[in-house]
Parts: C-alpha cells; sequence; structure tokens
C-alpha cells in the first residue's frame, strides 16, 4: 500500500470517530473494498492505539483520576444501570479496558492504603474479575473487557492466538518447501536473547537477496511500529544473523521497504520464488 492511501484511511478513521458515524471498521470496508478486511482493522487498532496513548497522559492523573472515580461511584450508587465504566469510556473517547483498569487501581489505594499494590495484582483481577471485593466493580470491570477489542486481557490473547496463528502458516509453508530451520524457542533455549521467529539452517535468495531469518508480524506494517520494531528488534537480528525478511501479513506502507540492500526486506506474504542455496557448491 502506496503511503498516500494510507493516509487517506487514517483520515477517513479520525473523521469517522470524529463525527461519531458508527461502526469504523464497516465503513472503511465500504469506502475501500479492494483492500482487505484484516489490512483495514489493523490500521484501525493502531490509530485506537494512538489516541489512547494520547489520552492516558490527560487522564491518569491523580485529580483526573479522583474525579474519575467519584464520578463512578456516585452514579453507581445512584442506581444507573449496568454499563456505568463503559458509558464513560464512550463519553471519555477511551478504551473501556484502560479506563477500567484506571478505578480498579483506584478502588485498591482506597480501600487497601497500606498495601503495595503492584502491576501483577491488578492483571491478576483483571484476568478474572471474580476476585475483585467490590460485587458493582467487579461486574463493571468485566463488562469494559467484553466491550474492548483493543486493550485487556481477552483482547491481548486473541492477538496472542492470531499471532501464533500466522507463525504456525509460516513454518507451515517452511515446511512444505523443505526449508530446515530453528524457530523462536529452540534458539532462546540456546541463550539468545532477541531472536527472530525463524533462522534458516542454509540461507535462502528472495528476489535476488540472501535470507537468513524470518520475522512473522500479524499486523500492518505503518512507520510508527516498523521503526520501532527496526530499533527494538530487527536491526538487533541483522547484527547477529545477516539479512533477513519480516512478514506484515496484514500489509505495509510500500515506501518502508527501503533497507533491501542493507539486509531487511519486507513482504506481506510469504514468498513465491525462492531461489536455494547448494551447499555443496560452497565448497
Amino acid at each position: 500500500m502506496k503511503l498516500q492511501q494510507y493516509t487517506e484511511i487514517q483520515k477517513t478513521i479520525n473523521d469517522i470517530y470524529s463525527n461519531g458515524e458508527g461502526n469504523v471498521v464497516v465503513a472503511l470496508n465500504k469506502k475501500f473494498p479492494d483492500i482487505k478486511k484484516t489490512t483495514l482493522g489493523s490500521i484501525c487498532t493502531q490509530e485506537i492505539q494512538r489516541k489512547v496513548k494520547k489520552r492516558y497522559h490527560r487522564l491518569n492523573t491523580p485529580e483526573k483520576t479522583q474525579e474519575i472515580f467519584m464520578s463512578y461511584t456516585t452514579q453507581v450508587e445512584d442506581g444507573e444501570a449496568p454499563g456505568v465504566l463503559v458509558r464513560m469510556a464512550q463519553e471519555l473517547d477511551y478504551s473501556p479496558a484502560m479506563l477500567a483498569k484506571l478505578v480498579l487501581e483506584h478502588h485498591l489505594k482506597t480501600t487497601c492504603p497500606d498495601v503495595n499494590i503492584n502491576k501483577s495484582q491488578i492483571n491478576s483481577l483483571l484476568r478474572d474479575t471474580t476476585l475483585i471485593d467490590d460485587r458493582d466493580l467487579s461486574y463493571e470491570v468485566y463488562l469494559c473487557l467484553l466491550e474492548d477489542d483493543v486493550y485487556g486481557p481477552f483482547a491481548d490473547s486473541i492477538k496472542h492466538s492470531i499471532g501464533q496463528e500466522y507463525e504456525f502458516l509460516l513454518r507451515q509453508e517452511l515446511d512444505k518447501l523443505n526449508i530446515v530451520y530453528h524457530d523462536e524457542d529452540e534458539l532462546r533455549s540456546r541463550g539468545y536473547d532477541k531472536t527472530p521467529d525463524i533462522k534458516l539452517d542454509i540461507p535462502i535468495a528472495v528476489d535476488g537477496h540472501v535470507i537468513n531469518w524470518i520475522e512473522s508480524k500479524a499486523s500492518f506494517g505503518d512507520e510508527e511500529s516498523h521503526r520501532s520494531y527496526l530499533k527494538d528488534q530487527f536491526w538487533s537480528y541483522w547484527n547477529r544473523f545477516g539479512p533477513g525478511l519480516v512478514i506484515y501479513w496484514f500489509g505495509f506502507i510500500e515506501e518502508l521497504d527501503e533497507h533491501r540492500e542493507k539486509g531487511i526486506m519486507l513482504r506481506d506474504s510469504f514468498p513465491n520464488s525462492i531461489t536455494f542455496m547448494d551447499p555443496l557448491s560452497m565448497n
């Protein structure tokens, strides 16, 4: 996908949110029928994540958190129908799961002032909301997690499952071609800290470029995420294992595929044309 088209999709998403025109993904599918639903869904998720990050710092202050918590408790005490936090998240244009986490943390600090509440404890309560001592808050947090497609343990499980699915697809394609490799778990057992999903035992060539490793990304490759991956992952793989291939299964901005000559190639599918190297010819 060209940058110009990606920018148009971005603008459309933001316009839909600003105008409150309903289901964003449905509207995107109508306007961009030639683009895969998975691609549009991934771009939409990334835009939501950016929006939430911007609002996080505004909402996550002691004063604002206290205000939100008091508003929540007042509505519950007034007998408002279940879904108070979900409705508050809609009004604040914020993630329901993130708002629930914020309110839960404040509740624990208020009811257990002498206890040091850590991240692990919070996450445990989010994974099993029946452990939350307050019945109303337990149900409110549960409803928020059900409502949120981007944040929270339910959403994380779905994303993890999708990631595993595409890693399995990658290994399946390699096995069909009898390409010998080591996966991430095997590499970590050997003591490597930063590892790609696949390290090939014998390099292959794709479009005339040598490939020693393959990374699977079940997402769309936009500029922000790709720059972050380059810094935190891809260049580390390149330094350790040489040139490699990154597959963004849900597409990427074409202009970002600018490091092929340096040793990092981008694709949106498993390559059809592969040149196999003959180890005997290297003797």
